[in-house]
């Protein structure tokens, strides 16, 4: 098996994904891009290899769909015989309502389940090569709300809390993987990186133009990789910490409710088809 540490990027053809892909890159990582759309991720892939020095692979899958993120961990299992650094940055803020498989809701899919179902299925690497797992979040987690019965659906949908609400879910499981893995010595944080001026929750019409000059003055995709690359890293060896930005920062009650988090996980293993067992029991003093 190579020495060289592998980086999984998700989400990795643009943005702040892509750019935490060439950091990596970089640092002598070999880097395998996650992305749904084949042309756009070997355009990422090819202009990645320009760098030099290291490997870049690509793992096709729609991180919308069960199905997808099914596809697309069972490709990272081929390429990889080890995952070092596993990134979840991929994510959508939606405009309007898309059900998927299962009438779920795309974004639910996209920003909850695909990384839940990932760190399950791609756990075996993960944890013999005692990894670090970055989740990308968001500061907006503070306004969403979990509805058990209607969030997964998308029944309570809304074009901008919806970006939110599906990100709490993500969020509260992530202090519940700290304990999963607590053993094994793999780490998990979350990070918001900042305001960054991405694609994420672009609109077409009046609100697509009002939004495309205000992200004129927002930051760039490098410097929002920064923290992420950050945690990847190691340069801090927590885990179960949310970060704004580089400042470690105490989870906003909410995303603190143990009972709701394990209501979360354990809806995420039925919805996902994943075996039942027991959500870990809660995870205090790693939050």
């Amino acid at each position: 098996m190579s020495s060289t540490p592998t980086a999984v990027v998700t989400g990795g053809n643009r943005g702040i994904g892509y750019a935490v892909a060439q950091e990596l890159v970089r640092q002598g990582y070999r880097v395998v891009l996650v992305a749904r759309d084949q042309q756009r991720g070997e355009m990422a892939r090819s202009a990645l290899g320009t760098l030099g020095g290291s490997d870049v692979a690509l793992a096709i899958g729609d991180l919308s769909e069960l199905s997808g993120i099914r596809s697309a961990a069972q490709a990272l299992l081929t390429a990889c015989p080890r995952i070092d650094v596993l990134v979840h940055n991929a994510g959508i803020w939606p405009s309007r309502l898309l059900r998927g498989e299962n009438g779920l809701e795309q974004a639910f899919v996209t920003n909850h389940l695909a990384p839940f179902v990932l760190n399950h299925l791609l756990e075996p690497r993960l944890v013999s090569s005692r990894a670090r797992v970055v989740q990308v979040s968001a500061g907006l987690y503070t306004k969403g709300h979990v509805d058990l019965e209607r969030t997964p659906t998308g029944a309570d949908f809304h074009p901008l809390r919806t970006y939110a609400d599906t990100k709490l879910c993500n969020l509260l499981l992530v202090p519940l993987f700290a304990q999963h893995w607590s053993e094994a010595g793999v780490r998990i944080n979350a990070v918001h990186p900042g305001v960054i001026r991405t694609g994420l929750g672009d609109r077409v019409g009046v609100p697509g133009y009002v939004l495309k000059a205000m992200k004129l003055l927002w930051k760039s995709p490098r410097t929002g990789a920064a923290p992420v690359v950050r945690l990847a890293q190691g340069v801090t060896d927590p885990t179960g910490r949310y970060f704004h930005i580089d400042k470690e920062t105490p989870l906003a009650p909410m995303a603190r409710d143990v009972a709701l988090a394990q209501q979360v996980w354990a809806q995420a293993l039925d919805l996902s088809g994943l075996p039942r067992t027991p959500p870990p029991s809660g995870a205090p003093g790693v939050a």
